[in-house]
């Protein structure tokens, strides 16, 4: 099998990352932070690196703001939820996920104002109209740094400077960079940092985080068990624990740590850079084929390692059926979970066939995955 669905989850992972989730399940896959014998301890000894490993990697002063999640949703939700009130006002754009857009709807019908900011035909979006749908009452933006649909690269930093600048929070989700694009939380005025660790961070599906920056107070979304100040009945009102509650994916987020140690060893440059030069080549060749359209900005500068394609006016699913029955290349067609992003860029009714690329794909597997397509082409 041939894997282009890095976007929806990167594999295969490392090797070592398999192994220290075996490890932790066979030798020490105790409860941590519920006792005080000698499993329990080494378990949360480790999560504890993992947050620290985290925090180096997007420069984070305190590693206790990071709040171990499910998933990058679980993250968003929190940050989202946990942030806004009735009468705020929020500014996002149309090139947003579902687990962005999706809560925010659901706030809208509890009072919560929301501006969308429509992206152009390449998914791009213009700070300017970030900028002039400022309001009184506006008090969150939250942006994707990496379009899910066409792997374009959002000015974060720019928009983290309008965010200071007016007094408003930033939150940025990381789903589609994190451990392949530097990001740094101080550098690019990020407030709340949603992330994955399954996708770029090349750990386990079902661990995910959200950095909480220090001036923020987010009201939890449960409460519960955490181990911690437990003669209270009231939810501890301490970083982490205020937002941990219940027992942790230990196992898993020893993974996670562990496929932070393989990009920070690796050099997280080489391994964008590698992801460049396969989708630079890939996004060249597909150009060339009759009959195929390829979105996106269509430039490495500014799309990363995700592009998506159509053939001719064939239904996505069923390209991706093909491809997958007959040449054995796993792609993702359809709509991606980003609808106004679709709408955004033209292809709502159709949507496309999804590639992306990770650290382990290479050039043998673009040039079989150039040919499959040149192929089709042909004969649909």
């Amino acid at each position: 099998m041939i894997y282009f669905d890095n976007a929806a989850t990167s594999f295969p992972k490392p090797n070592i990352v398999y192994d220290s989730i075996m490890k932790v399940m066979k030798e020490y896959g105790a409860n941590p932070g519920r006792s005080g014998h000698k499993l329990a301890l080494k378990l949360g000894r480790e999560i504890y690196e993992t947050r620290e490993l985290i925090a180096k990697l997007f420069n984070i002063d305190n590693p206790m703001n990071i709040i171990f999640s499910y998933n990058c949703t679980d993250s968003l939700n929190l940050g989202i939820k946990g942030i806004l009130n009735k009468g705020d006002h929020v500014i996002t754009t149309s090139m947003e996920h579902n687990s962005v857009l999706r809560p925010l709807k659901a706030l809208e019908k509890d009072g919560i104002e929301i501006t969308i900011v429509k992206g152009d035909s390449m998914g791009r979006i213009n700070t300017k109209d970030i900028e002039e749908s400022i309001k009184e009452n506006t008090k969150l933006i939250v942006t994707t740094h990496i379009s899910n649909l066409t792997g374009t690269i959002m000015p974060i930093e720019k928009i983290g400077e309008i965010a200071e600048k007016h007094n408003i929070y930033y939150l940025v989700d990381a789903a589609q960079s994190a451990g392949v694009y530097n990001i740094d939380v101080k550098k690019m005025h990020i407030d709340l940092l949603a992330f994955p660790g399954h996708k770029g961070l090349l750990g386990p599906q079902g661990t995910g985080a959200l950095y909480i920056g220090d001036n923020i107070d987010l009201k939890e979304m449960k409460q519960g068990g955490t181990g911690s100040i437990s003669h209270l009945l009231q939810q501890p009102d301490v970083n982490p624990d205020r937002y941990e509650s219940g027992t942790p994916n230990g196992p898993g987020i020893v993974g996670l740590g562990t496929g932070i140690k393989y990009i920070l060893d690796k050099g997280m440059d080489n391994i964008r850079r590698h992801e460049e030069e396969l989708t630079r080549y890939f996004i060249e060749e597909v150009r060339k084929i009759d009959g195929v359209k390829v979105y996106g900005p269509l430039d490495i500068k500014e799309q990363a390692a995700v592009v998506p394609i159509n053939i001719k006016d064939e239904d996505s699913s069923e390209i991706s059926y093909i491809l997958d029955e007959y040449y054995n290349i796993a792609v993702r067609p359809g709509l991606h979970c980003a609808p106004m992003a679709h709408k955004t860029i033209g292809t709502f009714e159709q949507g496309v066939v999804r590639f992306s690329f990770g650290p382990f794909n290479s050039f043998q597997e673009i040039e079989t995955g150039i040919k499959a397509i040149r192929e089709i082409s042909k004969e649909v």
